[in-house]
Formats: C-alpha cells, structure tokens, sequence
C-alpha cells in the first residue's frame, strides 16, 4: 500500500506548537519507508466543529480516506488488510470500531432507536455502524457531507460535541443501501478522556440515532454480522 499525504485536521483555537511540528517532522523523517516519507498536511479550520473533520478537502491523492483519532494506535498489516477489504467494496465504509442500533418498543406502543456500544455488538454478533475513528471510506463523503449534510444536523453536531461519526455512517448507508465492513483487527486506544467517557454517553448517542433517522425520514443503517478476518493469522478456519 502506498504511503500518501497525511492530513491532520487541526480545530484548536491556537494554530499547532513548533514544538508540535518538529516533533512529527523528526517522527516522519526517521520511519521512511521505501525510501519515501510521508508527507505531513496541517487543514486549521478557524471554527472549533466535529464537522471539520469531514470537511472536502480539495487535494487528495487517493480515492481511498483512512479516517483515524489522533489516541488510537494498530499494526501497518491491519491498516493494510484493511485496505484490500476497502478496495473490494469501495462504496462502503471499512473499520475496525462496530456499533450497533436497534428499534426499542415501549409498553404504550411507540418505538424508539437504540444506540449500542462494543458490549452490545459482542453480546448480539451484530453491527449497523463502524466508527470513523479508525475506517476506511470513499473521498466522495467529503464532498457529500459538505455538501449535502442537512444544516441542522450539523449545526447540532457543533452544538452538542458528539455524534460526527454516526453522521457520516448515515450518510454511506443513505447512499449505498448497503451495511458497513467490520474488519477483526487489534487497535489500542492511548487516551481514556475522550466523549464515550463521560457520563449518559449511550444516551446521547441514542438521541443523536433518533434526531438523524428523523431528519433522513427513515432508517438508512443497515445490520450485519459479516466480520472480515485475514485468514493468514488464524490457526483455523
């Protein structure tokens, strides 16, 4: 797999240290691979909005978008695995963190969505969702949710810090009909003060589920329990 430009989508009110920058410049210089190194693209968005990280960028290389959280570490034979799962379905999004939605009926009658976490997917064998923290998807959902992302699902997005990444899991399964890919794999997450750690996480996920299908006027996600595994690591089929 090619190494292309890294694009790090930077919303801080302060633009990047130096110290910052020569630190990941020295990182970039001393891991070539193939003799080419990486090269390093900073997008500073002036306005602080989860949405910034699906916003078009104008000069990508490459068709294929790996999308990953600045806390989250995994093995290059993941990412490239990965890739060739991606490439064999590239309309969908590819992962490695499933979540999962299902209808909730209350005793008066009425249903609601749920939102599920990793323990809901393990429990059920079941997804409807990869989180964007660490997925491949086409580079046309950028311009899509640029673009053609309702305005008040992003402005409440800004609004309520959460929820970016069940945005755009809508907007893939609007478009294809299809579920997502979720690709076994071992991933390590170095940060534990992120959104899922507070408190009501699930509920405000499950409020977000709602609000979207709401304003899609119906429920694009689509479950699944296929899981691709590279065969190459097992013992057994």
């Amino acid at each position: 797999m090619a190494l292309l430009p890294v694009h790090i989508v930077w919303s801080e009110l302060d633009p990047p240290s130096d110290s910052l920058l020569k630190y990941l410049h020295h990182v970039v210089k001393s891991t070539p691979k193939d003799g080419h190194r990486v090269k390093l693209k900073f997008d500073i968005n002036k306005e602080d909005s989860l949405n910034n990280r699906f916003k078009e960028i104008k000069d990508l290389e490459s068709d294929a978008v790996f999308s990953i959280d600045d806390d989250v570490i995994f093995p290059c034979s993941a990412v490239e695995f990965a890739f060739n799962v991606w490439q064999s379905a590239p309309d969908t999004m590819v992962g490695f963190v499933p979540r999962v939605h299902w209808v909730d009926y209350s005793k008066d009658g009425g249903s609601k969505f749920k939102y599920g976490g990793w323990w809901s997917v393990w429990w059920t064998g079941t997804y409807s969702m990869v989180l964007s923290k660490a997925a491949f998807f086409h580079k046309k959902y950028f311009i899509l949710y640029t673009n053609q992302m309702p305005t008040s699902l992003k402005e409440y997005i800004t609004k309520n810090r959460n929820c970016e990444d069940i945005a755009m899991s809508f907007l893939v399964a609007n478009a294809t009909g299809a579920p997502p890919i979720w690709v076994k794999g071992k991933i390590f997450e170095i940060g534990s003060t992120g959104i899922s750690s507070l408190g009501g996480h699930s509920e405000k996920r499950s409020e977000c589920v709602n609000r979207f299908a709401s304003v899609f006027g119906r429920m694009p996600l689509v479950s699944t329990t296929v899981k691709a595994v590279d065969s190459q690591n097992i013992w057994f089929w």
